[in-house]
């Protein structure tokens, strides 16, 4: 047992503004463990990060990543580049309440997933009182696509893609009527979400959505960015700053509507 009686006493040479005076454990100046705070959060940015500083600004939008594949309710293998829904449904009713965020900016870059996560994020982004804009970067899709249309403003690059094809189940599936039924039910589901969260026509959606021969798998269709828009499924092709800036005009039109009102 330690006597806080007798403490122990560091040896001389350890304070580096005396260092004929020895000091307590305690004691160690504040400057000293900032600056070893400091180090050593810079060593983890490296790690993590790639970055020795993260720049940080005040912002009143607030940026979400979905990336990878979309995990539902089967955890994916950990080499898998994955979105956790429980990670970023709480996040969704986070931004909602806080009085310090006004708009949400989405990056996605997915390939899809599990489809009742997908809706499920899709529905709370659509039923936030607070604006939204989506960017496609890279790729959005399968069940990324209602995601990406969920927004209040969507945005594609160029460059990206989005794949449009029917549910595809993996694993053991009981052939009965029933299983097929629910099959239809759920892609009756998304169709119905995505046209009426976009300008895309229930007719055009359909023939991209069992369009033959241009898949691997034989069906669907793979649309690039500009074709996108063009079919009415992506507002605008633009990338970040075209993003923020619609979203700053968002946030500042919703704010003009609420002042008239009160």
């Amino acid at each position: 047992m330690l006597n806080n009686d007798n403490p122990v006493i560091a040896p001389p040479g350890t304070n580096p503004e005396n260092p004929q005076e020895p000091v307590l454990p305690a004691e160690v100046p504040k400057k000293q463990r900032s600056v070893s705070a400091k180090k050593g959060a810079a060593a983890g940015n490296i790690q993590e990060l790639g970055s020795a500083e993260i720049p940080v600004a005040k912002s009143n939008v607030h940026v979400m990543t979905i990336i990878g594949q979309i995990e539902g309710h089967m955890v994916l293998p950990p080499n898998s580049k994955t979105t956790k829904y429980e990670h970023i449904m709480p996040q969704l009713v986070a931004i909602e309440q806080s009085p310090e965020i006004e708009g949400l900016m989405l990056l996605l870059n997915t390939v899809g997933g599990d489809v009742e996560a997908g809706l499920a994020i899709a529905e709370m982004i659509a039923s936030m009182s607070k604006p939204s804009v989506s960017i496609v970067l890279g790729g959005g899709h399968s069940i990324g696509v209602p995601v990406a249309v969920s927004a209040t403003h969507s945005f594609i690059v160029e460059s990206a893609t989005m794949t449009i094809h029917p549910i595809r189940l993996t694993g053991l599936v009981i052939g009965a009527q029933s299983s097929f039924d629910y099959l239809e039910k759920m892609q009756e589901r998304v169709n119905n979400f995505v046209t009426s969260h976009s300008t895309i026509s229930e007719k055009k959606w359909k023939e991209l959505l069992f369009k033959t021969g241009e898949l691997s798998r034989d069906i669907g269709t793979s649309v690039v960015g500009r074709d996108a828009v063009r079919y009415g499924l992506i507002d605008e092709i633009g990338g970040v700053a075209s993003a923020m800036n619609k979203l700053q005009e968002i946030i500042r039109a919703q704010k003009e509507t609420k002042g008239l009102k009160q």
